[in-house]
């Protein structure tokens, strides 16, 4: 089995490379256009090969992208069209106007998407050309509106992902006292059926019940303050907000439902986290180019400061406090991607949270719109559960940020000004059609 991925150079390749160790893969392809990163990632590569008991895959450098696809069962794109440097833009233009400016929310996340989709479409063609029968799962953020756009062009064979939802699973479970992994494999100890309601978008989900095969555990979390403060996702948005909304959301709804207090804390940082991770991983790749024989020593001292500070902001603004080691593994991605190819290659029926086509999960939603929620997968693809009925405040949001989704795909593919204003002034985070207009001017200059 033939694995590509695209954006080879990127940060986070190590982690998927190593939970291939003693699987299904023959081959690893790496295809990126920054050449230094590149064998950066290749010198890391081969240290955890020659750590690893286990067998891992060869790795192979791809100098095109149709190399890169050719033959290949699996593409994975995790591309940053931009770099890094593109990032610091498009959090930093929206902060200039009052706005929340972040990787996938907000403005950011518009500006980010709209520089993203032309190139996103560009792979879905030459997939389609070159590996037509290959599966994509995709990486790239904005994950929804890039899944959305890469489904016109390849349909139910892309596949979006993220490692949010899945660890907010995880760390509610542990919270109520249950094994996580039941959750996820579908089966109690004692043969019941465990189950959990998960439906939204991408960033924008709500985790609505978390049955353990005999009751469901999340009302009596969300009456335990104690056990709320226990974990991420109590901590951020505190017991009695969680208790008014009867549901746990993901992470990322921190700056829908806290945007003041959140805007406060990006603004009166030293640097965005754009920026952070600009001069982080400059700094990485840099020496570890100069001293490739420490590139996974590099790499791993650099991936740990990554997991500490990841949303730190939101952490300021809910009290300030740290990461628990439990989650700096980072261990996210990795894991979904994998459990997701195994299914795909026909492993035993696995239950995932994916971007996937709706179809009729939420009724208010077109067909064909790409929804975050609980899936079951299998070799023909994953197939989304039934979800109990979404409440207007969700649902409300939802339709709102597909709207955005949307408008945005129409601007990248079309070039239409007229659609991206539409895209950034209906954000719920842009509060005015003037400063939508005037961040895309900015945006037109950067």
């Amino acid at each position: 089995m033939r694995l590509t991925i695209l954006g080879g150079g990127g940060f986070r390749v190590p982690l998927v490379y190593g939970a291939l160790a003693g699987g299904g893969v023959s081959e690893l392809t790496l295809y990126d256009t920054d050449r230094l990163r590149l064998g950066v990632v290749r010198s890391v590569l081969e240290q955890i090969a020659a750590a690893e008991e286990r067998p891992l895959p060869a790795v192979r450098v791809a100098d095109s992208l149709d190399e890169a696809l050719r033959g290949a069962d699996f593409v994975f794109s995790a591309i940053r069209v931009g770099g890094t440097a593109g990032r610091v833009r498009d959090e930093r233009l929206p902060l200039a106007e009052g706005v929340l400016g972040q990787e996938t929310v907000g403005a950011g996340g518009v500006l980010y998407g709209l520089r993203t989709v032309p190139v996103a479409l560009h792979i879905a063609e030459r997939v389609a050309a070159l590996a037509p029968d290959a599966w994509v799962i995709n990486f790239t953020n904005p994950a929804g509106m890039v899944t959305e756009a890469m489904a016109g062009v390849l349909g139910g064979r892309v596949i979006g992902i993220c490692d949010s939802p899945v660890g907010l699973v995880r760390r509610a479970a542990r919270a109520a006292g249950a094994d996580p992994d039941l959750f996820l494999d579908g089966t109690d100890r004692s043969g019941g059926t465990a189950s959990f309601d998960y439906v939204g978008l991408n960033h924008l989900g709500w985790l609505r019940s978390l049955h353990d095969g005999e009751r469901d555990l999340l009302p009596g979390l969300l009456a335990d303050p104690r056990a709320l403060a226990g974990f991420e996702e109590g901590r951020l948005f505190g017991a009695e907000w969680l208790a008014a909304l009867g549901a746990l959301p993901n992470e990322y709804l921190h700056y829908y439902y806290f945007r003041r207090e959140t805007l406060a804390a990006v603004t009166g940082a030293a640097e965005t986290r754009g920026e952070f991770l600009d001069r982080q991983q400059g700094g990485f790749f840099a020496a570890a180019d100069r001293e490739p024989s420490r590139a996974r020593e590099l790499w791993e001292a650099a991936r740990l400061r990554r997991e500490e500070t990841y949303m730190a902001e939101s952490r300021a603004a809910s009290g300030g406090w740290q990461r628990d080691g439990c989650d700096l593994d980072g261990g996210g991605y990795d894991r979904v991607a994998l459990a997701l190819m195994r299914a795909l290659s026909g492993a035993p029926g696995t239950r995932l949270v994916l971007n996937v086509r709706n179809g009729s999960t939420v009724p208010e939603l077109p067909a064909d719109a790409i929804v975050e929620t609980v899936c079951e997968v299998g070799p023909d693809g994953p197939r989304p559960l039934p979800c109990a009925p979404l409440g207007p405040a969700e649902l409300g949001l939802m339709l709102q940020l597909k709207a955005v989704e949307r408008a945005a795909v129409e601007a990248a593919v079309f070039k239409d000004r007229t659609a991206a204003l539409r895209a950034l002034a209906l954000h719920p985070l842009v509060d005015s059609p003037a400063v939508a207009a005037r961040i895309l001017a900015r945006a037109a200059t950067a």
